[in-house]
C-alpha cells in the first residue's frame, strides 16, 4: 500500500495583537479544512502565528506572549486536533521556561497528543531575541505513513539542521516560517536546496501579508516545486508520496545522484575536519 500524506499549508494571517482571537481563528480554520478537504491528514500553520505578533511592529512584549509547555494553550490545541481527528503542526509559539523565552514549534497527533516540540536552534539574529534551543531538531512518525522532521524559519539557512533530520530518517521536513522581508526570494531557493541535498519533501509555510510575505512553498525529493502561494490567505494542498523518497534515495536524483546515501555511508573524514575547533559553541545554561 502506498504511503501517502495529504498535507495542507495554511497560509493565513493572525488577528493582530490578539492571541485569544487568533486561537479561535485556528479552530475555525481547522473546521473549514475538515469540511473542504475531508481526506487531508496534516495541517501546517506558520511560525509564531498563534502569538498574533508582527515580526517588526511588536504589539506586546515577547515575555507577555510566552506560554508554558505543557500548559493551557497546548491543552486547547490538543483538544482541537483530537476533535478534528487530524495532525496539526501549529506553527510555533513563544515558550516560557524559567527566565528564558524560546521560539518553539508544536506538532499534535490526530489523537490530540503533543508528539513533537522543538526550540528553534537558530534565532534570526540580531533581530530575534529568543534564546536558541539546546536539543537537535526532532523527528516523529505518523503511523503507517512515515517519518517527519521539524525546523523553524531561519534554521533553513543552515544546511546542518535539515541534514540532521534526514540522517535520522525524515522523509518530510515541516518548516513553519514567518518572513516579511525581501529575502523570501532566497528562502524559496533554500527550500529547494534542502530538499535536493536531503532527497526529501520540504513544506515551508509562511504567514500571509502583511504579517508575513506569503509565497509558501512545497518541494519534492528531487527539487521540483509542488506549490508556491501568492501573498494573501490560501489553503495550499498536496498529496505527498513518501515511497518516492525511498526511490530517489536508492536510485538517485533523476536516477543519478545518491547524495544522502553517499554522505551517510562513504563520507571521507576530511569533509568534517574544517569544523573541528573552528566553531564557537554556546555553553548550555544550567
Amino acid at each position: 500500500m502506498a504511503r501517502l500524506l495529504h498535507v495542507i499549508g495554511v497560509q493565513s494571517r493572525p488577528v493582530p495583537g490578539d492571541p485569544a482571537a487568533t486561537l479561535e481563528k485556528l479552530e475555525r480554520e481547522v473546521t473549514t479544512l475538515g469540511e473542504s478537504f475531508p481526506d487531508a491528514q496534516l495541517y501546517v500553520f506558520p511560525e509564531l502565528w498563534l502569538t498574533g505578533d508582527h515580526p517588526f511592529r511588536h504589539v506586546s512584549p515577547m515575555r507577555d506572549l510566552a506560554e508554558p509547555i505543557p500548559g493551557p494553550l497546548t491543552g486547547r490545541l490538543g483538544a482541537i486536533a483530537r476533535r478534528a481527528r487530524r495532525w496539526i503542526c501549529a506553527g510555533s509559539i513563544y515558550e516560557r521556561a524559567g527566565d528564558r523565552v524560546y521560539n518553539t514549534a508544536l506538532v499534535f497527533s490526530s489523537k490530540g497528543e503533543l508528539v513533537a516540540r522543538y526550540r528553534k536552534l537558530y534565532p534570526w539574529m540580531p533581530f530575534e531575541a529568543c534564546a536558541p534551543g539546546d536539543e537537535p531538531a526532532p523527528v516523529f512518525d505518523i503511523p503507517r505513513v512515515g517519518r517527519l522532521g521539524l525546523m523553524i524559519c531561519y534554521d533553513g539557512w543552515y544546511p546542518e539542521v535539515a541534514r540532521g533530520l534526514a540522517v535520522r530518517g525524515a522523509e518530510v521536513i515541516l518548516h513553519p516560517t514567518l518572513t516579511t522581508t525581501p529575502d523570501r526570494e532566497e528562502e524559496l531557493v533554500l527550500a529547494r536546496a534542502r530538499a535536493i541535498e536531503n532527497q526529501c519533501y520540504v513544506v515551508n509555510v509562511n504567514a500571509a501579508v502583511e504579517v508575513g510575505g506569503g509565497r509558501s512553498i512545497a518541494v519534492d525529493p528531487e527539487g521540483r516545486v509542488l506549490f508556491v502561494g501568492g501573498s494573501g490567505e490560501e489553503y495550499l494542498g498536496e498529496v505527498l508520496d513518501l515511497d518516492r523518497v525511498q526511490t530517489v534515495r536508492e536510485r538517485g536524483t533523476r536516477g543519478l545522484n545518491r547524495v544522502l546515501r553517499q554522505f551517510m555511508e562513504d563520507s571521507p573524514a576530511a569533509v568534517f575536519e574544517p569544523y573541528r575547533g573552528r566553531i564557537q559553541r554556546r555553553r548550555p545554561s544550567r
